[in-house]
């Protein structure tokens, strides 16, 4: 149990100090304030009476028979097993109170035959109390703030498990209602609802696994979700590789979710127009820092490049959706076209 009690109450002393006639003073001048001392005269009769607990504040005097109040103090251990201790000392000598704080002591007063002795003591034993009071009530709060923080974080990490494993449960019956269908479009439609749900289930997945609440790590999340869009897009007429190289960058959630939706966009339409069918194609993924510290994504391959002036392919659900994946992460979205292939590169601030 901590030592000390709140100074709005009575306070009990142990004075330890070799001068019978002082300690009977003291008793009395603390005991108008409605304080209780217990006096002892040197410092073995301290310890035995400390033992015996119900301290709040020892007053410890510097002289004492054959030792000084410093050597007691040195045997008094940490502040968190004793008592505060109030250092008196009869010199003026600024050297010895200095030497006492730095052994431990919280607090000093300079001794003399005034009556102004006592009230210093006394006002010196509340002023260490009070203060101790405001350390452990301030101790207890961060201690609640600690737990309701780790409890918060318990919480988000097991929602964004429960999201990843839903949206993962989804992803699968949008894969499984694909192998059931004849059309082509429908089949092409689903796959790409599929890496969309994979792209977002990806960043709850990281979420959970990641000791950063609200930040993911680009490079961890995006070979997960290029191996998985190889995985659900890659066939015997698209047997494409995707390839990334990642800087390890810590981004927000929701630049997260921008950015995985981007990059399935983008890789799926590589999928469906970059090669001919049936043959072997690289699809590569890169995110790296510029020097002015904008993060690029470029995701480009060796195809048969892209034509925006050519018809129009596909219903175009996918150019509106990068378009606002790119206002999300106030990006800029371009085309490289000196590239051979398609090179699309989407530039955005990392704060």
């Amino acid at each position: 149990m901590p030592y000390g009690t709140d100074v709005r109450g009575p306070i009990r002393v142990l004075y330890i100090d070799d001068d019978p006639g002082l300690g009977v003073l003291v008793q009395k001048a603390f005991a108008r304030r409605g304080h209780s001392v217990v006096h002892v005269t040197d410092g073995a009769a301290g310890f035995a009476r400390l033992a015996a607990g119900d301290i709040d504040v020892i007053a410890l005097d510097h002289s004492l028979p054959g030792e000084t109040g410093l050597d007691v103090l040195a045997r008094l251990g940490p502040r968190s097993e004793r008592p505060p201790v109030v250092y008196v000392t009869g010199s003026a000598d600024a050297r010895i109170a200095v030497q006492a704080i730095k052994a431990g002591a919280d607090e000093y007063v300079i001794k003399d035959v005034s009556g102004e002795f006592y009230e210093l003591l006394i006002a010196g034993v509340e002023h260490v109390l009070e203060r101790w009071r405001l350390r452990r009530q301030k101790a207890e709060d961060e201690k609640a703030v600690r737990h309701a923080r780790d409890r918060a974080e318990m919480l988000l990490q097991e929602v964004n498990h429960r999201i990843a494993n839903s949206l993962g449960l989804v992803a699968a019956m949008v894969r499984m209602q694909a192998t059931v269908l004849s059309d082509p479009a429908a089949v092409q439609a689903l796959q790409e609802t599929q890496a969309r749900i994979t792209a977002i289930a990806g960043v709850h997945r990281r979420l959970y696994t990641s000791d950063r609440i609200g930040l993911v790590e680009i490079d961890d999340y995006l070979g997960h979700l290029c191996g998985e869009l190889q995985d659900s897009l890659a066939d015997d007429d698209h047997p494409y590789e995707v390839v990334l190289e990642a800087e390890r960058i810590e981004v927000s959630t929701d630049k997260a979710v921008s950015l995985g939706v981007i990059i399935g966009e983008l890789v799926t339409n590589a999928f469906k127009y970059a090669y001919q069918k049936g043959r072997l194609g690289t699809i590569r993924v890169v995110v790296a820092t510029r020097e002015d510290g904008i993060v690029r994504l470029t995701v480009e391959d060796d195809g048969a490049g892209y034509d925006p002036s050519g018809p129009v392919r596909g219903t175009g659900l996918g150019s509106k959706i990068l378009a606002a994946m790119a206002t999300n992460l106030a990006a800029v979205v371009t085309q490289d076209r000196e590239a051979p292939g398609t090179r699309i590169q989407v530039d955005f601030p990392l704060k």
